[in-house]
């Protein structure tokens, strides 16, 4: 097995951090890791995320193998976007760094709040 080091600007894996870093991923996945879930309820659920950027984070974790697609031949069609395995595995990390951000984001403002006074 190959090792690899996040470290090295040529490792492969900082192509994972940066998508994960990306807020919308991070919601999208949080999301879908309760429950399989239409485009546009996603949408609306996802409170300022524009349907052109939910359409490039979704094809961005499909193609990383985070999500899955699926299309239902209905009238008009319907698609419905659901966690994978693989995808699965972040759940409890996602879980973890969302609730850290509600649980100290007063703390965050604070901090912020002091550092702007101060310079």
């Amino acid at each position: 097995m190959m090792q690899y080091d996040v470290y090295m600007a040529s490792c492969p894996t900082r192509m994972v951090i940066d998508r994960l870093a990306e807020k919308w991923a991070v919601l999208v996945l949080g999301r879908l890791g309760r429950e399989p879930v239409r485009f546009n309820q996603l949408r609306r659920e996802i409170d300022g995320v524009s349907q052109k950027v939910l359409s490039q984070v979704l094809k961005k974790l499909e193609r990383d193998g985070l999500v899955r697609r699926q299309v239902f031949a209905t009238v008009p069609v319907t698609v419905e976007y659901s966690i994978t395995p693989l995808g699965q595995t972040l759940t409890s990390t996602i879980a973890a760094l969302t609730h850290w951000a509600e649980t100290n984001i007063e703390a965050v403002l604070a901090a912020q709040k002091d550092y702007d006074q101060a310079a």
